[in-house]
């Protein structure tokens, strides 16, 4: 959590054990809030329906945004905060359950079924599954995760100085539009050194690591009611449609249908 800033506390749920094997749980969190560091004994997957949530593990950040949730096996230490507001989806998993998850904290890639299922629930207010039928969705939700493609994090941070000072520059203003080359220059090294430190400690190119940055801007930027064109603009694009381009890759969907499933989402909650 940023130190500059005073962020509210958020209430822990008070369970002290798992009613059910899988136990949904539902919220809505506002902006500048955060939970300090914990842990339970089920695994916890951590959703943001609405809004990017961010949960930090031992010194690690994991971002959650509307097409990936976050997996926290049992005994885990974390805790979250929320630049802006989200809302919150999340599955309480019993130790047995969890046994057929990742052993380690990850990034689940969130598909199409696994969000409505969820969005049904939260509707309906479905802690426990007690139907049938609601028994054989929530079996559904179990083996979505056991098949969900695996990312160890949506947007990972560097640990060398090198790196660490290049994307520092770039989260403070991620429509900078300097190559790789342009970079190793400021930072006193080469460009070849710089893409095997991305592959390394990323995972992935300097380019998709900035396309990653940029998609999470332009979802707060959305959600902050800012038009495409201007949010193109801001981030660097020179032109919208580049910026829509980019936005599908990462979502599936174009920015202005991701606007306006928010807004259906908004008015299905009475807001």
């Amino acid at each position: 959590m940023p130190a500059s800033k005073t962020y509210l506390t958020l209430p822990l749920p008070d369970l002290e054990q798992l009613p059910a094997p899988l136990y949904f749980r539902y919220d809505e969190f506002g902006a500048e809030t955060h939970s300090a560091p914990h842990s339970h004994p089920w695994g916890q997957l951590n959703y943001a329906a609405h809004g990017v949530m961010q949960l930090d593990v031992g010194g690690q950040r994991f971002l959650s945004p509307p097409q990936y949730a976050v997996w926290m096996p049992p005994g885990v230490v974390h805790g979250c905060y929320n630049r802006e507001a989200i809302v919150y989806r999340s599955l309480y998993v019993s130790a047995e359950l969890s046994r057929t998850l990742p052993a380690t904290p990850c990034t689940l890639q969130i598909s199409d079924i696994l969000k409505a299922i969820l969005s049904d629930f939260a509707a309906r207010g479905v802690n426990i599954p007690q139907t049938p039928a609601d028994r054989r969705l929530a079996q559904v939700v179990l083996d979505q995760l056991q098949s969900a493609p695996l990312r160890d994090d949506y947007l990972p941070f560097a640990q060398s100085p090198l790196l660490t000072e290049l994307l520092a520059a770039l989260q403070a203003d991620p429509a900078d539009n300097r190559s790789l080359a342009q970079w190793a220059l400021q930072v006193h090294s080469t460009e070849r050194t710089l893409a095997r430190c991305c592959q390394r400690e990323l995972g992935m190119t300097f380019g998709e690591w900035r396309q990653r940055l940029r998609f999470l801007a332009a979802i707060e930027a959305l959600e902050a009611g800012r038009g495409v064109q201007q949010i193109a603009f801001d981030l660097g694009y020179s032109t919208p449609s580049a910026f829509i381009a980019m936005f599908r890759r990462q979502a599936g969907t174009t920015p202005e249908q991701y606007r306006l499933a928010n807004r259906a989402q908004d008015v299905s909650r009475g807001s």
